[in-house]
C-alpha cells in the first residue's frame, strides 16, 4: 500500500495556537493559502485541517484551498452532529470531482461545544453509534444510486448523490480517517473506517492496539478492504539530536511559563485516548528512543501531548519503526507552522521515502 505523509494547518482565527508565534493571517484565505502551497512545495501529499466551533468552517476552507492548489490534499474534519450524511456525502463528493480525487476526510465524534450548533447527542455510546450510522450512509451514498437506509440516527429514501466521487481503480471514493480509543471507538474503526488514527503512544501500545483491531474487524465482519492505520503526532526535528532535546526543554518550559495560553480545551477528563497520553509520562519523560511525554504534563493536548524529538535521522528512525507496525499513514506538524512545513518536510521526508517498503505491511 501507498505511504501518505500530511501536514497539519489548525483553521483557526486566533493566533497562538501551540505555541505558534505568528500574529496576523491566521483565518484569512492568504495565510491558508500559503500554508497549503508551501506544503505542496515540500513534499508534503496535504493536510489536516483543524475543526471545531469557534474555528472557520473546515469545509468551506478545503474547498477554497483545493482551488488555490494543484496537488494539496484537504484532510477535511467533519462531525456527525454537525453534518447530516447525505449532505456531508453530497458535498464531499462534489469537492472530490472538482479537485479531481483530492479528498481526503476525518470524522469526529469527540466533543467540542455540541450546545452551539444544536447537537443533543453527548452521550458517548450514543455517539459512536451515531457516527458508525454516518460512515455506513456516506459510503452507500458514494458507491450505490437509490439508497434507502432507515437506522436509529438517520433516514434516507431513494437517496443517489451527483455527482459522485472521482472514483479510480484505486480509490472508489475519498478516504475515510477515524480516531479513538475506547471500545467504542475501535468497533466503528473496525467496521466502517478506511483508516484509524492513533496518537503518538509507544510502539508496545499500538502494537497491541492494531493487534486488536485486526482481530475486532473479523468479529465485526468487516466488509471493507482491510483496515490502515495512520498516526497524528508532534515532530519537533533539528538539525543535530542535543539542538532537538534543548529547543523541546526549552519550548516545555514556555509551556509552563504560560499554561492559560497553550492548555489544549478538548474533552481531556473523559477521551479514553487522551488519558492514555496523560498517563505515559509517569512511566518516563523518554519513551522508546525519542518520544517525549512531558508536553502532556505541561498543556499539550491531542497530537501534542507527546513529541517525537531529534534530528532528521533520529525521528526517521522512529517513525520507521511505526511504520513496521502496519502504520502508512502519518500526519505530522509542529511550530511555528509555516518555518516547520519547510524544514520537516525537506529534511525527514526524503528520508523516509528512501525507505519506503515496497510490499504491503501484512
Amino acid at each position: 500500500m501507498s505511504e501518505q505523509y500530511l501536514w497539519y494547518i489548525p483553521n483557526t482565527v486566533e493566533p497562538g495556537h501551540r505555541g505558534d508565534d505568528t500574529t496576523a493571517g491566521w483565518g484569512s484565505i492568504e495565510f491558508s493559502t500559503e500554508l497549503a502551497r508551501t506544503a505542496e512545495d515540500h513534499g508534503w501529499g496535504g493536510a489536516l485541517l483543524g475543526t471545531g466551533w469557534g474555528r472557520p468552517d473546515t469545509f468551506t476552507v478545503a474547498t477554497a484551498l483545493a482551488a488555490r492548489t494543484t496537488t494539496f490534499q484537504p484532510l477535511i474534519a467533519a462531525r456527525p452532529g454537525y453534518w447530516q450524511p447525505a449532505h456531508f456525502a453530497s458535498a464531499a463528493a462534489t469537492l472530490d470531482q472538482l479537485s479531481r480525487g483530492r479528498v481526503l476526510v476525518n470524522i469526529v465524534s469527540g466533543l467540542d461545544n455540541p450546545a452551539a450548533y444544536g447537537d443533543t447527542t453527548t452521550d458517548p455510546a450514543r455517539r459512536y453509534a451515531r457516527t458508525q450510522e454516518f460512515l455506513h450512509l456516506v459510503r452507500r451514498l458514494w458507491t450505490e444510486e437509490n439508497v434507502t437506509f432507515h437506522g436509529e440516527h438517520f433516514q434516507v429514501t431513494g437517496a443517489t448523490v451527483a455527482p459522485g466521487p472521482y472514483a479510480t481503480a484505486e480509490r472508489p471514493h475519498p478516504t475515510l480517517y477515524f480516531g479513538g480509543a475506547s471500545d467504542a471507538a475501535e468497533r466503528v474503526s473496525a467496521a466502517e473506517a478506511d483508516v484509524q488514527l492513533f496518537w503518538g503512544e509507544p510502539l508496545e501500545g499500538l502494537a497491541e492496539r492494531i493487534d486488536r483491531l485486526k482481530k475486532l474487524s473479523a468479529k465485526v465482519e468487516r466488509r471493507h478492504k482491510p483496515l490502515e492505520f495512520g498516526l497524528r503526532i508532534t515532530t519537533l526535528v533539528r538539525d543535530t539530536t542535543e539542538e532537538a532535546w534543548h529547543d523541546a526543554e526549552e519550548k516545555v518550559a514556555r509551556m509552563s511559563a504560560k499554561p492559560t495560553e497553550l492548555t489544549w480545551t478538548g474533552n481531556r477528563r473523559t477521551a479514553v485516548g487522551q488519558r492514555r497520553l496523560f498517563e505515559l509520562a509517569e512511566r518516563g519523560e523518554v519513551l522508546d528512543t525519542c518520544l517525549y511525554t512531558t508536553p502532556g504534563k505541561v498543556g499539550g493536548g491531542g497530537a501534542a501531548t507527546t513529541w517525537l524529538v531529534g534530528s532528521a535521522d533520529d525521528v526517521a528512525t522512529a517513525l520507521r519503526n511505526y511504520r513496521k507496525l502496519g502504520i502508512t499513514h502519518f500526519v505530522l506538524s509542529d511550530t511555528p507552522y509555516k518555518q516547520e512545513i519547510a524544514r520537516i518536510g525537506d529534511q525527514l521526508l526524503p528520508r523516509l521515502r528512501e525507505f519506503e517498503p515496497r510490499e504491503p505491511a501484512v
